[in-house]
């Protein structure tokens, strides 16, 4: 295991809410304001993305692009099938379109679906003496993601909110090299929420397993703030890292989001 620091990551999205019925739409001055503490974001369950917040019976869905650049991706070329195990850094490039839907169940559950189209490249590096052509090139379907995320406790003008969520990520692409995920993954976490007149802070932590040392061990770690500047816009500032092991695959989860 090793601390790495995730290549940048840029994103282009479009987010649509829908409202399902029974909630009537609300009509100035018929409807009070929030508590400040919710002023920034309202009643929703925190989703894994960030600075996005999913009520009961709203539907988001949210298309979005990524692109992908890594000018120093470590790799073993026996990881991707030729043999040497020694390691290299190469050059890695992936482009995603993604569609994310979240669907706000109750008041304390929130489900989510995650899915998309991948194309990866890694350049291989002049010092690698392996049989592996320079260049690797790979796409199909990837990061398909299932969440289900619980509120346990809401928040209060004096205290902070608590939920929970599982991540679940089932194994595909087995035969190949650098858009493989071999193994199904579980994944819980908890998460802490308290919002000020200031902005809202958000804390989350989840679990996961060390295949290499056969135990369980500490994931994604994310600190987020959210300010509502305007109706229309709001200020997101998240900061998230972990320990993992080195892969070739996928893209990272540092991210900018505009939508």
């Amino acid at each position: 295991m090793k601390t790495s620091i995730s290549p940048a990551r840029a994103l282009v999205g479009l987010a649509l809410t829908v409202t399902g019925a029974g909630h009537p739409h609300a009509v100035a001055g018929q409807v009070p304001p929030p508590p400040s503490y919710l002023r920034d974001r309202g009643a929703g369950i925190p989703a894994s993305l960030f600075g996005t917040f999913v009520g009961r019976g709203q539907l988001l869905v949210f298309p979005f692009y990524a692109y992908t650049r890594d000018h120093n991706r470590e790799y073993q070329p026996a990881e991707l099938g030729f043999g040497l195990e020694q390691g290299f850094r190469g050059r890695f490039r992936s482009t995603e379109a993604v569609l994310f839907v979240g669907y706000g169940v109750t008041d304390w559950l929130m489900l989510e679906l995650e899915t998309a189209r991948i194309s990866a490249s890694l350049d291989k590096s002049p010092a690698d003496p392996s049989a592996m052509p320079n260049r690797i090139h790979e796409s199909g379907i990837g990061d398909l993601e299932a969440h289900v995320r619980l509120r346990l406790l809401s928040e209060g003008p004096r205290r902070p909110g608590f939920f929970g969520f599982l991540e679940m990520t089932p194994a595909t692409h087995r035969r190949q090299r650098l858009i493989a995920e071999p193994h199904w993954d579980l994944k819980p976490g908890l998460g802490l929420l308290r919002g000020f007149r200031w902005g809202t802070l958000q804390f989350r932590i989840a679990a996961e397993w060390n295949r290499e040392a056969k135990s369980p061990d500490l994931g994604e770690v994310t600190i987020e703030y959210l300010k509502s500047l305007s109706p229309s816009f709001r200020l997101n500032l998240a900061l998230e890292g972990g320990s993992r092991e080195p892969t070739t695959s996928g893209p990272s989860s540092s991210e900018a989001t505009t939508a």
